[in-house]
């Protein structure tokens, strides 16, 4: 007798996505319900399709067994579950893409989404909210997109981001999102060599960052800018600009005296002994002077 044959058809997959998207947040048979955000918008679901898409949502949605010490504090079926650390439009987008594998990016929320993601372990809503930023990325947004980048471990939109401050650097840094970077990650910018700006730009504009994260702090401007400030080039600057540099030191101390002195030493010596190479070699968009010449040598 001849061994049965089998085979694994498949239909329009377009109309199954289509009726999956008609039950996004329908509270027609839906069994689960969030109230999400300061609004506390009600967003209903499917207890049976989050908890087969998502591991995250499979325990917060499981119920504890009946006849079992706490079976009097498991919640009902229906929930509510509140959520209130999250924007509705954000939560929405999420559940989209559980229910149909696609999802609604905006300029908006996509680093929340992104967030979002990591939390619930969502790794391809993960690579399509990086392609998203990556295709939209923009002067506005791009430093936040590079803290979200390192904060989730995200190498390649790092890069990315790093790619595009470098073509526009002077813009980036008078944004609201440069100044708004940690410590780590404005010095993880300054150790670029390709940075399209002068350096005494670079310092002023690292100089507002830090008044800026000294008032969010409430910490003194020295101690929030004691990393950033190790990556700043000052033996590029002339004489003059770091008379000037020394005068507006005195005010907040931003930058440390050694360091001062160590670029005066490099013009007294004409040469840049004792100061690290990288702090001699101009960057993309540093403006020539003439010491220059004298520091070529030690950047070799």
């Amino acid at each position: 007798m001849a061994e049965p044959c089998s085979a694994r058809l498949q239909g329009d997959v377009s109309s199954l996505g289509t009726a999956l998207r008609a039950l996004v947040n329908n509270p027609q048979f839906s069994d689960v319900t969030f109230v999400v955000g300061r609004e506390q918008q009600k967003v209903f679901a499917h207890r049976c399709v989050l908890a087969c898409r998502c591991q995250a949502f499979q325990g917060m949605l499981a119920q504890v067994p009946v006849g079992s010490q706490d079976s009097s504090s498991s919640v009902p079926p229906q929930g509510p579950f509140i959520l209130g650390n999250v924007q509705p439009e954000v939560f929405l987008a999420v559940i989209e893409f559980l229910y149909t594998n696609s999802v609604t990016l905006n300029s908006h929320i996509v680093l929340e989404v992104l967030t979002s993601s990591v939390e619930y372990g969502l790794q391809d809503l993960c690579k399509l909210c990086v392609k998203f930023i990556k295709d939209t990325l923009s002067v506005e947004q791009v430093c936040e997109a590079l803290q979200a980048a390192v904060t989730y471990g995200q190498t390649d939109l790092q890069q990315h981001c790093l790619a595009f401050i470098e073509g526009c650097t002077a813009a980036v840094v008078r944004t609201q999102g440069f100044r708004e970077l940690s410590d780590v990650v404005l010095a993880r910018v300054l150790r670029s060599d390709r940075l399209a700006v002068d350096e005494l730009d670079l310092v002023q504009a690292v100089r507002e960052w830090a008044h800026v994260s000294s008032a969010v702090l409430e910490r003194p401007v020295p101690e929030v800018a004691a990393l950033p400030v190790q990556e700043l080039r000052l033996p590029l600057l002339a004489p003059s600009e770091l008379v000037t540099l020394e005068s507006h030191n005195q005010r907040d101390m931003l930058i440390p005296v050694e360091s001062i002195v160590a670029a005066w030493r490099a013009h007294a010596l004409r040469k840049g002994t004792g100061v690290p190479s990288r702090l001699c070699r101009p960057r993309r968009g540093t403006r020539p002077r003439d010491h220059h010449r004298h520091l070529e040598p030690h950047t070799k």
